[in-house]
């Protein structure tokens, strides 16, 4: 999987793209972190965008620091999901009201 951050944001200029990563690698989840100058989220900054071949990828916005622990729980369920699909999204905690956009695959 691919997780990307928006770097032109507050949160991904704070660093948050490693404290992103090593979370995820800490908990054995396989993931590229990178980030990159503007995702075009700025009505709702601090934009993270989660992709892998064949699944649906997700956008979330409105990102703060504290959203860390839901973006690592998405993250493990993401991975488990053989489309990207979740089936229920209370297990994301207020990541779920942070969702921008649901792309297919």
């Amino acid at each position: 999987m691919k997780v990307t951050l928006c770097s032109s944001c507050a949160l991904g200029q704070s660093g948050f793209a490693d404290r992103l990563a090593g979370a995820l690698q800490a908990e054995g989840i396989a993931a590229e972190t990178a980030t990159v100058d503007c995702m075009s989220g700025c009505t709702r900054p601090s934009t993270c965008a989660f992709r892998a071949p064949g699944k649906t990828a997700y956008l979330f916005g409105d990102l703060t620091p504290g959203d860390l622990p839901d973006l690592v729980t998405f993250a493990r369920a993401y991975a488990a999901s053989p489309d990207g699909t979740l089936t229920d999204a209370r297990v994301l905690g207020e990541l779920r009201f942070k969702a921008i956009a649901r792309i297919p695959g």
